[in-house]
């Protein structure tokens, strides 16, 4: 990139590294009370004007009632027995950040798909600010497309491309573009 460049990590850049502990201890609470599939009181963990911004097909909520009625509830209708396995976090002033997998029974309508009884696994990224002891705002990353693929849907109807990576398909170049 030639010339003059974004600004980078804008919301991080003055982070109060002496808050990671009390980050870290607010973090690890929240997911032991999402996996004691906690929801009229899971509030502990979040401020007033909490805010949960996911990728299409999730939503974002505004306020703790609309996260816990517009996501929790049908999440937990549809995946029942999960359980959330964070495969790493990083903690950092008032910033956490998390990658792992829920394992759930599907056992629910989902996206229009019936309940299959099918144990899956959903892949998900959480990005988390944490300011007086509360979760201000939550950036989620849910691998919607995986789940569907579990329950036999495709939504890229083959055109993934994960066909270039099997050698079904040729990758196209930027040159053949031209």
């Amino acid at each position: 990139m030639k010339g003059s460049r974004p600004e980078q990590a804008v919301l991080s850049r003055d982070t109060d590294m002496s808050r990671t502990a009390e980050t870290r201890a607010v973090i690890e609470g929240m997911v032991d009370g999402l996996n004691d599939h906690r929801i009229t009181d899971i509030g502990e963990f979040f401020a007033d004007g909490f805010r949960w911004m996911g990728n299409t097909g999730c939503g974002t909520k505004n306020g703790l009632k609309e996260f816990q009625e517009n996501w929790q509830r049908p999440f937990q209708a549809a995946f029942s027995d999960k359980t959330c396995i964070d495969e790493a976090r990083l903690f950092m002033g008032e910033w956490a950040a998390a990658f792992g997998r829920q394992e759930a029974t599907h056992s629910g309508s989902f996206m229009g798909i019936a309940a299959t009884g099918k144990r899956i696994e959903i892949r998900y990224m959480d990005f988390w600010k944490v300011e007086d002891g509360k979760i201000t705002d939550n950036w989620v990353m849910v691998d919607f497309p995986h789940v569907l693929a579990q329950l036999g849907h495709d939504i890229f109807k083959g055109e993934g491309w994960e066909a270039f990576d099997r050698g079904d398909r040729q990758s196209p170049t930027p040159e053949q573009q031209d």
